[in-house]
């Protein structure tokens, strides 16, 4: 951490000519000098952002005339904002993040100061304590202001009508307040706006039909208020909207067919928690690049209109709590890139459509509290109970036995049950030949192995098993090229099984190792038990001898074409020849990886037949599909656990030898406590602070008291940056993504404080897999949904 002790260097005091000083994001502690102004009056630009300066801003600062660029955000600065009534060329101010202010009379004088700053183009108070009514005086700053931010500062009152003075503006942000009264009228004068976010206030009265003078505007967010009437047409007139947020007010009417028209709006339409009623316009069809559509919580009727399958690029529709009624149409078979459709609490009715089964992407499906009948599918989104709801449907049948829904009658004619009694008796004679013929066979190959396999044939019983033979065939041989992996209980090999040429994954258990053999069994029931798109998926088994008449076990995986995440968090220099580019991942796919990771663990824990417990979650064992989606394989120490609990009972095995790994394993196993969920959770807080600081947990820094947990837990709100994976530093500071940096840090502190709370000493400190899966999912929506405010404030 630098020290900043509050003085200018000497030889920095005798530069009267210094006109720069930039001290930007480099862990500055300190205050800054009470005589700046005097001792550099020739000071044009002042930026000490994201640092940790306390104390208040100098008032001296007036005396430096030429100034034309004040940037301290993101520091501790407090006390008043002194007058700068004498720094006339002032361009930018940005004081954002701090803790200015004490709520009294007095706070925003300083605005008055700033008429004078006939250039000001940026005026960013955003994040303080100024929690007074906006003065008037803020329609006489310069009319070349093209930023005014002031959100989240408890301001209270109405809006000062002068604002439509500032025609320059492009970005109004009042969000995060208490404003009341209505939103004045001749914000519709700005028409150079491209952002306008009043969201989360008090606002009441109806949305100035005005606004569709602003035909420039990009974002318009009008959420969490107390807005009525109805949505106005000339909404229709911003034909530049890519981002529109009516949410949770008190509107009412129909939705204009003028506003679902808008071809531009791209990112997010959100017109939930309204009283709106109607219909849902049939030339919605024309949000043909819309990812995320919400109109929720209405009372909306009619039929779905078909045209609604021509907006291919959806990936959240969400329309549950209307009166929507008839059948899913066919045509919404085109949104495969759908990932969260929420349809419930409606009156619709017809059959489930099977077309949802081939939608690659969608986790979340919830069609209850309908009408729906019929047989529910069992493959895709279906084949996981944790990703689907169907409550209130009493109609349905089938699927799979997770739902606990009735069997499904089988029908059958009167001719079919005529020609059954013709046919049952040779179909009986031939079943009970051929079962006489697989009793001798089976009894010839249970001489031939030469070993006692009693314990492992009824869970092998549960898969196709194939050959020691297939198996050597398929490998080369078990050769050397093929080998891509190894662990404490074996080898695994690549192989293409010449029956069927699938590319599969070997895993050959080395016999010799004590628990071998029990890891074998452990494995073959967990998988037997467990379906879930993010855990790896067996395909077959083999327990046999080999021409040398030793015992023979390995186990056949769907193959993974990028291998382990522990490959990508760490390539070796071998690894990294062979490649032709780097193997990094970015943010937002290891985001998406530790989703992956999370849904898988909550439903080991909490959503299959019986809940079982890993006991070995590191990066390791997380395999990375043709599209980086992750796996979860290796369940050679996995435990079931008894129904309704959370940890094994006393008179269970207790997880003494059931250790996992080196710096993953729960610090109570290692004082022979049982095995429980929580034990995977630190597992998974390990995994987490891992994937995004780029460093073991065995680093070679975490020696004595300090540990990965630890070194995050000390930095996490105050250095963030410094713990974050230099890779994903990188990608950050050189824009190679499209976050905002403020908000991509909000974004890791969030996530290294779900790593923490899950990595906890204590078992009751760490947070469930259910609630960690939400919480990665909302950081994701917001990332995503985050808009971008211009370079300036990047």
């Amino acid at each position: 951490m630098n020290q900043f002790d509050g003085r200018i260097p000497a030889t920095l005091g005798q530069l009267k000519r210094i006109q720069l000083i930039e001290l930007e994001e480099i862990s500055y502690q300190g205050s800054l000098p009470l005589d700046l102004g005097f001792t550099l009056p020739n000071l044009e630009v002042l930026m000490v952002g994201g640092n940790q300066f306390t104390g208040p801003i100098p008032p001296s600062i007036s005396n430096a005339s030429n100034l034309r660029e004040l940037g301290i955000e993101t520091n501790r600065f407090s006390g008043k904002v002194p007058t700068l009534e004498n720094l006339q060329k002032l361009k930018m101010v940005n004081i954002y993040g701090n803790q200015l202010g004490h709520g009294e009379e007095d706070d925003l004088k300083f605005l008055n100061s700033l008429k004078n700053a006939t250039s000001l183009e940026i005026l960013h108070i955003g994040d303080n304590r100024f929690g007074v009514m906006l003065p008037d005086v803020i329609g006489n700053l310069s009319t070349q202001l093209r930023f005014l931010i002031v959100e989240n500062n408890q301001m209270f009152g109405k809006i000062p009508t002068g604002i439509g003075n500032l025609v320059n503006l492009e970005v109004l942000d009042l969000c995060g307040n208490q404003f009341t009264g209505h939103i004045p009228n001749n914000i519709g004068n700005l028409h150079k706006l491209h952002l306008l976010m009043v969201e989360e206030n008090r606002f009441s009265g109806d949305i100035p039909s005005s606004l569709g003078n602003l035909t420039l505007l990009n974002l318009l967010r009008l959420d969490r208020n107390n807005l009525q009437g109805t949505i106005p047409l000339s909404l229709g007139r911003c034909t530049s909207l890519e981002y529109l947020d009516l949410s949770c007010n008190n509107l009412s009417g129909v939705i204009p067919p003028e506003v679902t028209g808008l071809s531009s709006l791209s990112i997010y339409f959100d017109l939930s928690l309204n009283q709106l009623t109607g219909s849902l316009p049939s030339n919605v069809g024309n949000l043909i690049n819309l990812a995320s559509l919400d109109i929720s919580e209405n009372k909306l009727s009619g039929e779905i209109p078909n045209s609604l399958g021509s907006c291919v690029c959806l990936q959240q529709l969400v329309m549950d709590g209307n009166f929507f009624q008839g059948n899913i149409p066919s045509t919404l078979s085109s949104l495969r890139g759908i990932d969260y459709l929420d349809l419930s609490s409606n009156n619709l009715s017809g059959q489930i459509p099977n077309f949802l089964v081939n939608f690659p992407f969608l986790m979340y499906l919830n069609l209850s509290n309908n009408d729906f009948e019929g047989e529910v599918p069992i493959v895709g989104v279906f084949n996981n109970a944790s990703a689907i709801s169907l409550l209130g449907n009493d109609k349905l049948c089938g699927g799979i036995t997770e739902l606990h829904l009735s069997n499904c009658p089988i029908k059958r004619s009167k001719q079919t049950q005529s020609v059954s009694k013709k046919v049952i008796i040779p179909i009986v004679v031939g079943i009970l030949l051929l079962a006489m013929m697989l009793c001798l066979i089976i009894i010839r190959w249970w001489r031939r192995t030469k070993r006692n396999s009693s314990s492992a044939s009824p869970l092998l019983a549960s898969f196709l098993q194939v050959s020691y033979e297939n198996l050597l065939k398929a490998t080369a041989r078990f050769s050397s090229e093929n080998l891509i992996g190894s662990g404490s209980f074996g080898y695994v090999y690549k192989g293409i099984l010449d029956h069927n040429e699938m590319v599969v994954a070997v895993k050959v258990l080395n016999l010799q190792h004590r628990g071998a053999s029990r890891s074998f069994l452990a494995e073959c029931e967990a998988l037997r038990s467990i379906r879930h798109r993010n855990l790896v998926k067996i395909i077959s088994a083999c327990a046999s001898v080999d021409f040398q008449g030793n015992d023979f076990k390995a186990l056949i995986y769907e193959f993974m074409v990028n291998g382990s995440l522990e490959e990508w968090l760490h390539p070796n220099v071998t690894t990294d020849v062979l490649q032709e580019a780097p193997r990094n991942l970015n943010f937002l796919q290891r985001l998406d990886i530790a989703i992956n990771v999370a849904c898988a663990v909550d439903y080991l824990h909490n959503h299959g037949q019986t809940p079982m417990v890993h006991c070995d979650l590191k990066p390791s064992n997380v395999l990375l599909d043709d599209e980086l989606t992750a796996h979860v394989g290796d369940f050679g120490l996995a435990r079931f656990l008894p129904e309704g609990t959370h940890s094994l009972s006393s008179n269970q095995t207790s997880s003494i030898g059931v250790r996992g790994t080196v710096g993953y394993a729960a610090p109570e196993y290692s004082m022979g406590s049982e095995v429980s969920t929580q034990g995977d959770v630190y597992s998974y807080g390990i995994l987490l602070l891992e994937m995004f600081t780029g460093k073991r947990p065995t680093d070679e820094m975490f020696n004595g008291d300090m540990n990965l947990h630890d070194f995050v837990k000390t930095a996490i709100l105050e250095r963030v940056i410094e713990i974050v994976d230099p890779v994903l530093l990188q990608e950050i500071e050189e824009g190679q993504t499209s976050l905002r940096s403020h908000s991509v840090r909000e974004c890791l502190i969030s996530i290294f404080g779900i790593g923490v709370t899950c990595s906890s000493r204590s078992p009751s400190e760490r947070t469930n897999m259910d609630d960690v899966t939400a919480q990665l999912h909302s950081i994701k929506n917001r990332l995503l949904q985050t808009p971008r405010l211009g370079q300036r404030l990047l």
